[in-house]
This record gives C-alpha cells, sequence and structure tokens, in this order.
C-alpha cells in the first residue's frame, strides 16, 4: 500500500499540504470569545407552558383516525374504533410543575369487530408537528403489537 503523504504524485502533496493547513489553522487561529450579555439571554429564556391542555373528549377523534391509519397500514387490519365510553381523566401534570404540562386519560373503546378495549392516552401541551399544536400519545390495551407501551398499555398511564 502506498503512503499518500510521501508518494512523488500530486496527490500526496495535495493532502500533506491541506493537513498542515488545518493544522496550522487550529494552533494560530484567534481564541474563543464569552458570549456578550445580549447572546446569552437571546431566546434562551426556558420553556413557557400555561398549563392549557385540551379536556380529554378531544383527543378522541385523533386517535380513532390514527388507530385506523396504524391499523392498516402497518397490520394489514380492517379495525376501526367505532364509539368511546366511561372517557375520563386520570392524572393532570402528575409530576413536578417544570415538565410539560399533559393531561392523562382512559375510557373504553368499541372496535368494529364487537369488542371493547380499554385506551389510554395524554394529551401533550405543544407536544404536536413542531411544537405548534397538542399533541396525543394513546394506547388501545391489547392491541400494542408493537409493545410500545407494553404490558398493557402501562407506559401510556402515569
Amino acid at each position: 500500500m502506498r503512503n499518500l503523504f510521501n508518494s512523488p504524485n500530486k496527490l500526496g502533496r495535495t493532502l500533506g499540504l491541506g493537513a498542515a493547513l488545518v493544522v496550522g489553522t487550529l494552533a494560530f487561529g484567534g481564541t474563543a470569545q464569552a458570549a456578550n450579555p445580549f447572546e446569552l439571554n437571546f431566546w434562551l429564556s426556558g420553556p413557557r407552558y400555561d398549563g392549557n391542555v385540551a379536556p380529554c373528549e378531544r383527543a378522541l377523534p385523533v386517535i380513532s383516525s390514527q388507530f385506523q391509519e396504524k391499523e392498516a397500514t402497518f397490520w394489514n387490519s380492517p379495525l376501526v374504533i367505532t364509539g368511546y365510553n366511561r372517557v375520563h381523566e386520570t392524572a393532570f401534570r402528575p409530576w413536578q410543575s417544570d415538565n410539560i404540562p399533559r393531561r392523562y386519560c382512559s375510557g373504553d373503546a368499541m372496535l368494529s369487530d364487537g369488542k371493547v378495549r380499554k385506551v389510554h392516552y395524554s394529551i401533550i401541551e405543544d407536544g404536536g408537528f413542531a411544537g405548534l399544536s397538542q399533541g396525543v400519545d394513546w394506547c388501545v390495551a391489547g392491541l400494542d403489537r408493537n409493545w410500545a407501551y407494553n404490558p398493557s398499555c402501562k407506559a401510556a398511564r402515569p
């Protein structure tokens, strides 16, 4: 194998010169400056959450459409959610107050196969696409086929 840095061809000399230039720039470049007060405080005030999270019922259409899309696309299943019952809040901001506000809810989901299954979900302030809207994380017990929230949707609850 040839050593490119010692070879008489033009590529070896070019690479050697480039490496020397990079090392020289790093060794003899200017010193780093500390940030001025304007740079320290510009857009670095931290998250500001209002705690305005939608009620539990607002997330149900989102869950229905995402469930139908997931079942059809990934599992080749015709299952859809046909209705909900006993929807209730299980927790609101269950952790310390400086965390992202979440409302945890549970309920019963009637599926197109005639079975009633528990659905657990959370509505997250600024949790939607690019933080522009509220996001929803959800799990239908018994149909968490990729085990993202297993066992029995425990990870989707507070």
